[in-house]
């Protein structure tokens, strides 16, 4: 028999990380809340046609496509074989072999769901979402093939107080995990103009691909890469400048005004940026003006936020689309949002040991009642009850054991307080509590007990 084991590029999580997990998606949860987002979910999986398409060639290779059920069985099966081996080798789907997948990401079937439920809604629609997606990606740190994200996105509206809003989200929930970062903000139609004003407009989205691509594999692999791509070596020599800039977000705007002066979708792009700083007073939000975001729907604004002083990619992303929801049968509703890595959070926080600074442990048990016996386990249990309805999290210890056995489980679960409970305790009505973290015991009343621990 073989070990039992688990899918690459997955996880389990034990109840500590599970605390750990939770802190953090509470902590953003609160601030989306406070900001008067609405919860909803959407299928672990999609149809097919609803994913295609929406996140370039490469991101369509990541689905992961779901065969249909019972091919095995069909009476076509050696036609079905055939079909499955003609989509192997030309790259393409079949839907006799598959009509679904798993998502890919929140947005996509965010923008299903809306155009599905536009007469349920009202716009401008504020909704978040926290639920996991799947990519077919080769694993590593910080990249797994399950994984949660964390989405806000406003739809139905074009003001630009929606990016300023998500900005300060963004912070807001940085700081309330005590993670410093860097906010990076750029503009796809600066993008666009930079593209049209080398002569290469229509390639604006090999272009994006390959820049996003910067901080991984270094401008000499990007350069190869636009090459690859058909672009000139001139209009690659162009776009240099763009990538050697250095200077604060006040000389970048500069910069590319002077650079877009041409352009009017590359003005109208360097336009918004400067609102926006106009309106947020936040320090660590910065202009990358090499900053892309590889998806093909983003229209206007893009986000990333960078972790300092960890090596690892970005912890969140997102942006403005303009026609998101048209390729779905309803056109011109513009959207903006962002997405929170939970995981590669999770790993920002445990790389910098900060787990160890917070007071995680009012998630876990507080107190364990050990069971003496049949008598003293019928008493507890009544003991036991009204804690519980008193908010205080406890256990009784389901088994006749010794003090040895239950002293492990409160070392394990890190639970600070145990109750003993014998025939003196019964009858006098005084309990006695042993504090696990020092090992001292005292003899307390039951509502003494109960305030103790509130």
């Amino acid at each position: 028999m073989s070990k039992p084991s688990i899918p690459k590029g997955t996880r389990d999580f034990s109840p500590v990380e599970m605390v750990r997990r939770n802190y953090i998606l509470d902590t953003i949860r609160k601030v989306y809340q406070k900001y008067g987002y609405q919860q909803i979910e959407t299928p672990a999986m999609e149809n097919l046609t609803t994913l295609t398409g929406k996140y370039g060639e490469e991101g369509d290779q990541l689905l992961f496509k779901i065969l249909n059920s019972r091919i095995h069985e069909s009476k076509d099966k050696n036609i079905l074989l055939t079909e499955f081996q003609r989509s192997l080798e030309k790259s393409t789907n079949s839907e006799t072999l598959t009509e679904r997948a798993l998502r890919y990401d929140l947005t996509v079937p965010f923008a299903r769901y809306v155009v599905m439920h536009q007469n349920e809604i009202t716009f401008p629609f504020k909704r978040y979402q926290v639920q996991p997606v799947w990519r077919a990606d080769r694993p590593q740190k910080g990249r797994y093939r399950e994984f949660y994200q964390c989405d806000a996105d406003v739809i139905g509206s074009n003001s630009l107080l929606n990016e300023v809003e998500l900005i300060q989200i963004m912070d807001e929930v940085f700081e309330g995990l005590k993670i410093p970062v860097t906010i990076k903000m750029n503009n796809r139609k600066i993008l666009s103009g930079i593209a049209e004003i080398i002569g290469e407009a229509d390639k604006i989205i090999d272009i994006t691909v390959a820049i996003d691509k910067l901080d991984k594999i270094g401008a000499a692999k990007v350069k190869e890469e636009l090459l690859a791509k058909g672009l000139s070596p001139s209009a690659i020599d162009r776009i240099q400048p763009l990538i050697d800039f250095k200077g604060n977000s006040q000389e970048k705007i500069s910069f590319l005004k002077n650079l877009l002066s041409d352009s009017e979708i590359g003005l109208k792009g360097i336009s918004e940026i400067e609102e926006v700083f106009e309106m947020v007073n936040i320090t660590n939000l910065e202009l990358d003006i090499t900053l892309a975001r590889g998806l093909n729907y983003y229209t206007g604004a893009i986000f990333e936020v960078k972790a300092k002083n960890v090596q690892i990619g970005s912890i969140t992303g997102g942006g403005r689309y303009d026609d998101l929801t048209g390729i779905f049968g309803l056109p011109g509703v513009s959207g903006v949002g962002i997405s929170f890595g939970i995981d590669r959070i999770y790993d920002v926080l445990e790389e910098l040991n900060m787990f160890e600074t917070l007071d995680l442990k009012q998630a876990g048990t507080q107190v364990l009642f050990v069971n003496f016996g049949k008598v003293e386990e019928k008493y507890c249990l009544s003991l036991v009850n009204k804690i519980r309805k008193a908010g205080i999290n406890a256990e009784l210890f389901p088994d006749a054991a010794k003090m040895k056995k239950t002293d492990g489980l409160c070392r394990c679960k890190k639970i600070p307080f145990v109750v003993l409970v014998g025939s003196e305790e019964m009858n006098s009505g005084i309990l006695t509590v042993k504090n696990m973290i020092s090992g001292e015991q005292s003899k307390l009343p039951f509502e003494q007990l109960v305030i103790a621990l509130s």
